[in-house]
């Protein structure tokens, strides 16, 4: 029955791969013609092809033409022509798929036929690969054939300035590493200017090594993280003043909604103690930040209800269990602020900035695909994940490569004594070996063993690309013996030497299996290429990890029953099938954990759509000002909700603790009393606060010029969703590490998680609209306004002509901002002769 299931997979690919011959037949009368053609008319064909797109034809419509015109460059240009099995890959690749193509088979020149066609449609096409040799090796190479034929190409690189890299980005053809990508992406939804953005749309790319970098690599995210720019002297001071503030005088509490704030003397003790003008100018937004959760520390968090201190250390208490949620921490610095109150050590705070699995990063691409040696055994994967059908193109040359059975030993030191004298052997005869080896220790291993029989070889385990290809390149030569890690000197072919195919072809000897079949078949694959000959053996051990795991035990016994001697191996078809029976069941447990973490990665994603959407929204919008009045509108619909709920009657509302909340929150020079709330519904109440706050917004607008109040709303909005952005990612962190605790309570970790992220991110919002309306209604406009990178804690620095200009600008407004002098009265007349109060102009701005 499996055997008949492999038939009818294998023939659905051969099925597939056939309905293909009508479209290379196409090529191949196209190329008839094509060859005909003069340089300049060859070259000419780009630009026909580009009016023929823009004039409304399909790119599809295309690939026989076009395929047949990159063949014949191909063939000018490097004097090497496309194989039809390797036309047969190229359109695999352009239709979004996978093309499994043995090692040998020319993979690199195959993706320059989806890569052109692709190309003209000037989007941009990105060709991805493992390490940054192959990304400059293949850039530079078919960077011949791709201008040849009238196409930039662009390589993208570590290290590079944002010039150079947006330069690379602008080309048609962009080669690069997936890590660089990824990291573009994630740092393009960093920046504060829309000029500093690199990336364009992300519109076709082509993965070379796919199953190494969309299977082998999906388990670890990419991440830029930091240290958070609060020290701990900071929490420290903001701790010792809130000891000096009393209820009522200084701060108000509401102990049903937990929320505590300052008053206006409050505002003013922290002014005078400071020594500053304004608490809610931009320059003090830490130490606001800092005060505020101080109070929360003090006057909200109960010890040993909320937290418990052990072990010199704060630990969360679970509110619904009473358990202690060790290894766990508040956010947003809440729990430096506990830390400080309780007198422990204030841990440094390290936050993640922003983070994104390569899952969900490729999974962006309007078209994805890629090409590797083997991915067949991954077909479910790619196909659930990524929706990418894996299809097994057929080799140019028949493959004469022998794939001996598995040698087991019943000890490791026997099997490295065997592997030793193999090596030995087939180095006198003068045979290539290539030696497989799991891990960096075990190829250091096998290489002291061959020292102390002074055999010369080589050692690749991946620690330099350049020396890699290198080595690769050699390991074909007569009595070259080359030791490498299972996933080194991918991308590379081993070309043998001369006489070398007469000795049999290069022997691949594996030191143990991998977990993966498809480590173990790319390894097997480095020999036999191009209808080479070549030989494959694995040398195993009762004490591998893998034997251990699966019942080694069993077949000690056995061996030991047998009477079998500590050197002597038993080579059995039946046990190399019980070894790929383990291997299967370990890549099922792989693949679900790899499904798990995209779906908890898939919860940030919805997230991290909205945020990075939003951001976009405010480097590209020329006026903020709808924006944030939807803000203000929420956040006094919210406060106002929070204040009068529905469950108690009217009476019972406080009213005295929202008019507080609203004047010192978004107010500029308006204010509310608690006589004018009453006999008011929820409705009426939110209608009058917006009302008195758009009057505010209308005298600010006044006050400045456009330019600057723009800038400002821009500056308040990048700052407060990138601050708080990065306490979510850090709270979403904490929480994902201790979910799985939930399955004890017979809950659904990953619903929980759902769940509670839902009310996260909803918190967040709520909180980056408050904070935005609180600071664009309270902080002064200055002069020098300059937007922050508030992730990476440094100023973005404008250049002195962007200076000069914001100079003009405020030159040419209506009012200057009023600078503050002497010494003024928070209830004597603004100096501004507005003839308010100045603790309602003025006072209220800096």
């Amino acid at each position: 029955m499996i055997g008949l299931l492999k038939k009818v997979i294998g023939d659905s690919d051969a099925r597939h791969l056939k309905k293909l011959d009508k479209l290379v037949a196409e090529i191949d009368e196209y190329g008839e013609k094509i060859k005909q053609l003069s340089e300049n008319e060859l070259r000419g064909k780009t630009v026909e092809f580009k009016k023929r797109l823009a004039d409304g034809e399909a790119i599809d419509d295309l690939l026989p033409e076009a395929f047949a015109v990159v063949r014949e460059a191909s063939t000018r240009v490097f004097g090497m022509t496309h194989f039809r099995v390797q036309l047969i890959g190229g359109i695999v690749l352009h239709r979004g798929d996978i093309s499994e193509m043995k090692t040998g088979e020319g993979k690199t020149l195959v993706a320059t036929l989806p890569v052109y066609l692709n190309a003209l449609s000037e989007k941009g096409v990105h060709v991805v690969t493992v390490n940054d040799y192959l990304a400059r090796r293949d850039a530079e190479e078919m960077g011949k054939l791709y201008n040849y034929l009238g196409l930039t190409v662009g390589l993208n690189a570590s290290g590079m300035t944002k010039e150079e890299k947006r330069e690379a980005y602008a080309a048609d053809v962009t080669y690069g590493t997936n890590n660089e990508f990824g990291f573009d992406y994630l740092r393009d939804n960093m920046v504060t200017y829309k000029r500093d953005m690199v990336q364009r749309d992300l519109h076709f790319a082509i993965v070379d090594e796919v199953d190494s970098i969309l299977i082998d690599e999906a388990r670890t995210p990419l991440i830029i993280s930091g240290a958070a720019n609060r020290t701990s002297e900071l929490y420290s001071t903001a701790n010792q003043f809130v000891k000096m503030l009393k209820l009522d005088d200084d701060f108000t509490l509401d102990e049903k909604t937990k929320s505590v704030q300052l008053t206006e003397n409050g505002v003013a003790k922290a002014e005078r103690i400071f020594n500053i003008d304004n608490l809610f100018d931009s320059d003090h937004v830490q130490l606001n930040h800092h005060i505020n959760q101080a109070l929360k520390a003090h006057k909200v968090m109960i010890r040993d209800e909320d937290y418990v201190v052990e072990d010199d250390q704060v630990a969360i208490v679970d509110q619904f269990t009473g358990r202690l949620m060790k290894g766990r921490r508040f956010s947003d610095g809440l729990h430096q602020a506990i830390e400080a109150k309780e007198g422990v050590k204030i841990k440094r705070e390290s936050m993640t900035m922003a983070s994104i699995t390569f899952q969900n990063y490729f999974r962006m691409y309007k078209k994805l695909s890629g090409m590797t040696g083997t991915a067949k055994t991954e077909e479910e994967e790619f196909q659930n994940i990524y929706n990418m059908n894996v299809y097994a193109v057929p080799t140019n040359k028949d493959i004469v490569r022998i794939d001996k059975s598995d040698l087991i030993y019943k000890s490791l030191a026997s099997k490295q004594r065997a592997i030793v004298e193999k090596i030995e052997e087939l180095h006198k005869a003068g045979q290539p070996v290539l030696v497989g080896t799991v891990s960096v220790d075990n190829s250091e291993l096998i290489s002291q063993l061959l020292k102390k029989k002074r055999i010369p070889h080589n050692v690749l385990n991946a620690k330099n690309h350049a020396r890699e290809a290198e080595i690769i390149e050699n390991a074909g030569q007569k009595h070259a013996v080359t030791i490498a890690t299972n996933m080194a000197g991918r991308g590379t072919d081993i070309k043998l030497g001369q006489g070398v195919s007469d000795l049999g072809g290069l022997f691949v000897l594996g030191t143990e299996r991998h977990e993966s079949r498809r480590i173990d078949n790319q390894l097997r694959g480095r020999a036999g290429r191009q209808g080479d000959p070549g030989m494959s053996l694995f040398f195993l051990s009762l004490e591998d990890s893998l034997m251990r795991r699966f019942g080694s035990e069993n077949m000690s016994k056995m061996m030991e029953r047998l009477g079998m001697e500590e050197d002597q191996p038993i080579e059995s078809k039946i046990i190399t099938k019980a070894v790929e029976q383990a291997q299967k069941r370990v890549e099922g447990n792989n693949f679900d954990a790899r499904k798990q973490l995209l779906q908890y990665d898939d919860v940030m994603r919805e997230q991290r759509d909205v945020i990075y959407e939003q951001r976009n929204e405010v480097l590209d919008s020329d006026n903020l000002r709808p924006v944030v009045e939807d803000m203000l509108h929420n956040t006094v619909e919210r406060v106002v909700n929070s204040y009068t709920p529905e469950d108690e009657v009217p009476e019972d509302w406080n009213l005295a603790g929202l008019a507080e909340y609203m004047n010192m929150t978004v107010f500029a020079s308006s204010e509310v009393s608690e006589d004018e709330l009453k006999n008011l519904d929820p409705e009426e109440m939110t209608e009058l606060i917006v009302e008195r706050v758009q009057k505010d917004y209308d005298a600010r607008e006044e006050e400045f010029t456009p330019e600057q109040m723009r800038e400002f709303e821009r500056v308040i909005l990048l700052r407060t969703v990138d601050q708080k952005w990065t306490a979510h990612i850090d709270q979403m962190d904490q929480l994902r590490q201790g979910i799985h605790l939930r399955a004890y309570a017979q809950n659904d970790p990953l619903r929980e998680y759902k769940f509670e992220g839902f009310e996260m991110f909803e918190t967040m919002v709520a909180s980056i609209e408050e904070e935005v309306s609180r600071y664009i209604m309270k902080a002064q406009i200055q002069s020098n306004l300059q937007r922050q990178q508030v992730a990476e804690g440094k100023a973005v620095h404008r250049t002195p002509g962007e200076q000069q200009q914001q100079q003009q600008q405020q030159e040419q407004g209506k009012t200057q901002p009023y600078v503050k002098g002497d010494t003024v009265g928070r209830n004597d007349p603004c100096p501004c002769g507005s003839g308010k109060k100045y603790k309602n102009c003025h006072g209220k701005e800096e």
